[in-house]
């Protein structure tokens, strides 16, 4: 078998399909580094229309990393550095012509721990669409806070509550706000980086329903440090190693029949 040490000198192939029949976003030999530290090495993979791709690995194997290459949210880390091809459709998001601020509409993120602003629950959607110029008026307004709130699952619990602060719900509440925050400004794909670690089982399972239900709309790639959970809500599945892409696949056959070593450590549970 090979070892760790030795499969990151010497093997930089990635096992597995990295192309998606329909691409929404397609990454070609992304480096990533910080400072002198190279954290993510040669990565390629797409992220396929209307499907759910979860990547998994060790802690501080780059997943999450990789992750906020996708809307340039590393572009905040000073010594943080990005090569390689990220493209959206046909749009190269990397090029230094780009806006992040709409780009970073077009592509939301929600993270590991809920967010919401210290604004009422209607304000926390409203602010982007304002921000965005996709409203100009009070009822336009009022349709996007229902419609997100609605698709959120959140809509019958907090309709009679809107103008309470978001910091006044619960966890799990909270992270489906931050989602219904993210959809409010018409998004194409969603990232979210472990959003159901801070949530106890009954909120992480209402999560799950629904990024299950939120593919029908939109195309979404998660980081999740549960096993369990990327075999829950992923149609494929990619395993992160030490900054390499090492397999990518469809989840069911990443789970039962990886075809590499490092995978299959993995997922038995020899090491991680």
């Amino acid at each position: 078998m090979l070892t760790h040490k030795k499969y990151t000198r010497e093997h930089r192939g990635t096992v597995g399909r990295i192309e998606s029949d329909n691409p929404r976003m397609t990454c070609r030999s992304v480096d990533v580094f910080y400072g002198d530290k190279q954290a993510i090495i040669d990565v390629s993979i797409d992220i396929g229309r209307n499907e759910v791709i979860a990547m998994i690995g060790p802690s501080g194997c780059g997943k999450s990393t990789f992750l906020r290459c996708l809307n340039r949210m590393n572009d905040t880390i000073a010594t943080c550095r990005v090569t390689g091809d990220i493209r959206l459709d046909d749009l190269d998001i990397y090029d230094k012509n780009i806006d992040v601020v709409p780009l970073r509409a077009q592509v939301g993120m929600v993270f590991q721990k809920p967010n919401p602003f210290p604004k009422s629950i209607y304000d926390n959607i409203a602010y982007g669409p304002r921000i965005h110029g996709l409203v100009s008026n009070k009822p336009e307004e009022d349709e996007i806070v229902e419609t997100s709130l609605k698709k959120a699952g959140l809509w019958e619990e907090v309709k009679d509550r809107l103008n309470q602060p978001g910091t006044s719900l619960s966890g799990g509440q909270q992270q489906r706000l931050c989602i219904a925050r993210t959809i409010a400004v018409s998004p194409e794909v969603i990232l979210m980086d472990e959003p159901c670690s801070a949530l106890d089982p009954i909120a992480t399972a209402t999560i799950e329903g629904l990024i299950d239900e939120l593919r029908e709309h939109y195309t979404i790639a998660i980081v999740t440090h549960s096993m369990q959970q990327a075999a829950r809500v992923s149609q494929r599945t990619a395993y992160f190693h030490l900054g390499d892409l090492i397999e990518v696949g469809e989840t069911k056959k990443i789970f039962t029949n990886p075809q590499h070593e490092l995978t299959e450590d993995y997922i038995t549970g020899r090491f991680g």
